[in-house]
């Protein structure tokens, strides 16, 4: 159970730093190689961002060791 909740968790994060990436290319209107790479930088920071502020909160609530 341990390992299907990890894989859900590694999707959702990684949907979210996609979508965070994603808009903010779109909002200042690039596209192409350059936005593409922009956009997975992003991606990528926001998801890891979001793993971390995850297994904090869980950590404090005592749901992880």
């Amino acid at each position: 159970m341990s390992i299907v909740l990890s894989v859900l968790a590694i999707l959702a994060c990684g949907a979210l730093g996609a979508l965070a990436g994603y808009a903010s290319v779109t909002a200042l209107g690039w596209s192409g190689t350059f936005a593409a790479i922009v956009a997975t930088a992003i991606g990528m920071a926001v998801a890891t961002g979001a793993w971390i502020a995850g297994a904090v909160v869980l950590r404090k609530l005592g749901w992880l060791r």
